[in-house]
């Protein structure tokens, strides 16, 4: 009796979850993107360090998220090229001495999508909170970090939007 109703029980599970109907998002943001894409990022002059990073994640997400080859131009079905603007940097606590004890940085990025000759723009923004010491200024490397992060923010919600329109 046992082994009949744990049969029963693995039978309706395999069903309810093989025609569910569920499909990855890359499944989606592929039928967009296409296969091969090729990336650039736009050099900013506030921060030109941070454009290898932004090639880096850019990159890294393509791989990881669309599940595509990274090529040269010539050979891709889409070319995206990044850019950012300038980060801003907001307070967002304080503590009871009325110093600034924690930041929000915020990153906004544009990205324009070039496939088959169309282009379509997205803009994509990130954020990340950090904290810093009382009465202190941020330090290049707090500035360096709340970048990376926000900028791995901001591509992965420029991947959610590729997905969702590949969804439609």
């Amino acid at each position: 009796m046992k082994f009949l109703f744990s049969l029963f029980l693995f039978s309706f599970l395999l069903l309810e979850f093989s025609g569910c109907g569920y499909r990855p998002s890359s499944k989606y943001s592929r039928a967009v993107v296409g296969e091969k894409i090729s990336t650039n990022v736009i050099i900013s002059a506030q921060d030109p360090e941070n454009t290898v990073f932004i090639k880096d994640a850019a990159d890294k997400a393509i791989v990881e998220v669309f599940r595509a080859s990274l090529v040269e131009k010539r050979y891709a079905d889409t070319n995206l090229s990044f850019s950012i603007s300038e980060p801003r940097y907001m307070p967002i606590q304080y503590n009871i001495n009325g110093f600034v004890v924690a930041y929000r940085a915020t990153i906004t990025m544009h990205i324009i999508r070039e496939t088959k000759g169309v282009k379509k723009n997205y803009n994509a923004v990130g954020t990340y909170d950090f904290a810093i010491a009382p009465n202190a200024v941020i330090t290049d490397q707090e500035r360096f970090d709340a970048i990376r992060y926000s900028t791995k923010k901001a591509i992965a919600a420029f991947m959610a939007q590729v997905s969702a329109e590949g969804s439609r």
